[in-house]
């Protein structure tokens, strides 16, 4: 076999490398993401041994990085992100310019240029999805409000660094990078009043003719009957789109992937396009994590450790406490803010993006990269732990600290009814938790049968416009007796659980039947295990079908509170 196999010897090198990293770390009970860096490291020129074809990785890293903001978009809701927007948005933006600014001031202290420190405080600002999603996930929290908060703070970081992926290169010159030719020839103002137009032509494109096409397609593509052609739709959509933004639009192939994922979302085979196309996103996103371990220099962690320090601390000590501090200011729970501190505490693949486009720009030095490579090592390693400190952590400053007691006891106005909350509303009423998409059909009924109701969610923007329709509302955690005692729940009728959340169920009905042993319950569920849990815990009539779910709820609580009255058929309900 005389002829060229580096790519083969590349890929064996990596997907092997890869799978007995990311096991051993698996095993450690550490991401698997960090068993891929370390895979890459010794794969890279700055180890012994086999040394991989880097201009090919890089190459194969792109189809990575396009898959894998291909992911987000397919996961990027904009009502979630509406729903915590009032904490999210002044959050990440604070919370990303206090990073950035701790990142550019140890820079410039040693002695780096301004751009350089801006691109290294940037890189060490964006907190990691994929490690997110999965942190969130395992511990069971990802739909609960703390988890959708967390999600929400990040598509806010992602957004703003995709901003600043768009922007870097015709501002390199002016931060003391390479010129880029078209800057050279032409003032500033223009350059990036081109960029942003380009930018906005592309986005109206994807959200005019996109939305239309993109959908269609996937369903003409469904009609075939063939599992391959559809998922090889997808792909080719996500790269092709990410190709075609960068060649017509001049933008990143992160950003064209980004709107691709997103518009996708928009076809009710969004969720079959994700679950298809996740195999061959998984592979390439190993293989970007692989070709970012390839270009660390383990030596920095010997030669610069006080570097590498300092760089920890900024992302594990100053992220954390930027974060914990404005959710407080915000007037949200400590348990909310200890939530959200821990889940940013780390850094991952937009850091990488970042700080691999500050190298290519000449903005910044390559041991930036090995930097925040050995940043994102150490604060994914540590996450778990973080993670763990967040109980043992409240419960020690509740008893130890009166201001932590004050924080967690303090005085919300959206925790307790207003004074002026009508009597009916307080005896034999149904209180309602969770103001979701069946939440919100059930409520419409009963206002429409006179039956009288109080809504309990933990999100309280939601609560605040719930409140401005004249509907009784509280804002609070479910399955803590105060939320469910401000509600009357011990003279209330029935209480209808329409969160999807699986995790506060028990304890909510536990809570409710110690204060009101009448009550009856009515559970909705999305998952088929919790159905028979319920049911063996014999928790009350429990509803489990996604299509006639409300309305089997909805028949169901209108034949208890008029018989007479019930027109809808019942859905698919467990006893």
């Amino acid at each position: 076999m005389e002829h060229n196999i580096s790519l083969i010897t590349t890929l064996a090198g990596g997907f092997g490398l890869a799978l007995v990293f990311g096991f051993i770390a698996e095993k450690l009970k550490l991401p698997a993401l960090i068993g891929y860096l370390c895979a890459g490291i010794l794969l890279g020129p700055s180890t012994p041994g086999f040394v991989a074809d880097i201009e090919l990785a890089s190459q194969l890293s792109e189809i990575g990085v396009m898959l894998l903001m291909f992911g987000v978009g397919l996961h990027f809701s904009l009502n979630d992100l509406l729903a915590v927007k009032k904490i999210a948005v002044p959050g990440a933006v604070v919370q990303m310019g206090l990073a950035t600014a701790l990142g550019l001031g140890i820079a410039m202290w040693w002695g780096w240029s301004f751009g350089a420190g801006l691109i290294f405080g940037l890189s060490l600002s964006c907190a990691s999805t994929v490690v997110l999603l999965k942190a969130l996930e395992s511990r069971g929290i990802l739909d609960s409000m703390n988890g959708r908060i967390a999600v929400g703070w990040l598509v806010v970081e992602d957004l703003a660094t995709v901003l600043v992926l768009v922007l870097l290169p015709p501002l390199a010159g002016v931060l003391g990078g390479n010129v880029q030719p078209e800057a050279e020839a032409h003032p500033l103002w223009y350059t990036l009043g081109k960029t942003l137009l380009l930018v906005a032509g592309f986005v109206v494109v994807m959200l005019v003719a996109g939305r239309r096409l993109l959908p269609w397609l996937l369903l003409q593509v469904a009609k075939t009957g063939s599992r391959e052609l559809f998922t090889l739709s997808v792909i080719a959509a996500a790269i092709s789109i990410a190709y075609g933004a960068a060649a017509l639009f001049h933008v990143s192939f992160a950003l064209g992937a980004f709107f691709a994922g997103m518009v996708m979302r928009e076809s009710d085979l969004s969720h079959r396009a994700a679950e298809e196309s996740l195999p061959l996103r998984d592979a390439f996103a190993v293989l970007f994590f692989v070709s970012v371990g390839m270009l660390f220099d383990p030596l920095v962690l010997i030669e610069e450790p006080l570097h590498v320090l300092a760089v920890v601390g900024i992302i594990v000590v100053g992220k954390t406490l930027a974060a914990a501090v404005l959710v407080l200011a915000l007037r949200y729970p400590l348990n909310t803010s200890l939530t959200v501190a821990a889940s940013l505490a780390q850094i991952g693949e937009f850091s990488f993006i970042l700080a691999g486009l500050g190298i290519s720009l000449g903005l910044m030095p390559q041991e930036g990269l090995s930097l925040v490579l050995a940043g994102a090592l150490i604060s994914i390693a540590l996450n778990p732990a973080v993670f763990g400190l967040i109980k043992p952590f409240k419960e020690l400053a509740l008893r130890r600290s009166s201001f932590a007691r004050k924080l967690e006891q303090r005085e919300d106005h959206l925790a307790v009814l207003p004074m002026s909350t009508e009597r009916k509303y307080l005896q034999g009423q149904v209180v309602v938790v969770g103001y979701g998409r069946v939440g919100r059909r059930i409520t419409r009924t009963l206002s429409e049968n006179n039956i009288p109701f109080v809504v309990v969610e933990q999100n309280r923007e939601r609560v605040e416009r719930i409140r401005a329709e004249g509907i009784p509302a509280v804002s609070g955690d479910s399955a803590a007796p105060e939320t469910l005692i401000q509600a009357h729940i011990a003279d209330a009728a029935m209480l209808v659980i329409a969160t999807p959340d699986p995790m506060n169920v028990l304890p909510m009905v536990e809570t409710a039947r110690a204060l009101n042993p009448d009550i009856e319950v009515v559970i909705r569920t999305h998952s088929p295990d919790a159905v028979e849990i319920f049911r063996k815990e014999g928790l009350g009539q429990v509803f489990f079908d996604e299509e006639e779910l409300a309305r089997g709820m909805k028949a169901h609580i209108l034949s208890k509170f008029a018989p007479a009255g019930v027109s809808e058929p019942h859905g698919h309900a467990h006893h």
